[in-house]
């Protein structure tokens, strides 16, 4: 059967509903963590990496990348989430009676939450994820649109070149003559 262009639009026109919808781009769905869970965490990772006049942890996505990495190499860093937050919760308790989530808190008193928390083995994790969710490779799940990268003024290059002249000349002087 041959289709005209005329076909072919009508077709397509048909269609269009279910491709432009498609092609919309929302929030990804979780794995592991969940929606409260997840807020609690995002609004300690946002001002571990704020946003300013650069983009911080909310642009790159890293509540994304730390969802993704309890799913799957992070998997036996789980207790350490659920007893971190825990510990997390009972010291905004304690800080902020009056308080109900993380999430509600203003910046200052999610800094002053954060600072209380700095030498705890938590604080140390949850850090080291945010870096990790804002520099890696997006396609851990986090470094959305390559924002991080682009903060520090990384290239992505599909090859990189060894730097020439002092390394090259130290590893043939290693090399000896042939």
């Amino acid at each position: 059967m041959d289709f005209s262009r005329r076909d072919w639009i009508l077709a397509t026109a048909a269609l269009w509903p279910e491709i432009v919808a498609a092609q919309k781009v929302g929030p990804a769905a979780f794995q592991y963590l969940d929606r409260q869970t997840a807020a609690e965490i995002a609004a300690l990772i946002e001002q571990i990496i704020p946003s300013d006049d650069t983009p911080g942890a909310r642009e790159a996505g890293v509540i994304y990348f730390i969802d993704r990495a309890l799913t799957t190499f992070a998997k036996d860093q789980r207790e350490a989430y659920r007893a971190g937050m825990l510990e997390m919760q009972a010291k905004r308790t304690a800080l902020f009676p009056d308080s109900q989530s993380i999430a509600m808190l203003t910046e200052p008193r999610q800094i002053e939450l954060l600072q209380s928390m700095e030498g705890s083995n938590f604080f140390q994790l949850l850090r080291f994820h945010t870096l990790a969710g804002f520099l890696g490779n997006p396609s851990y799940g986090g470094n959305r649109d390559r924002v991080g990268w682009k903060v520090i003024g990384f290239d992505h290059q599909m090859a990189y070149q060894p730097p020439f002249g002092y390394y090259d000349r130290e590893a043939n002087a290693n090399k000896g003559p042939r």
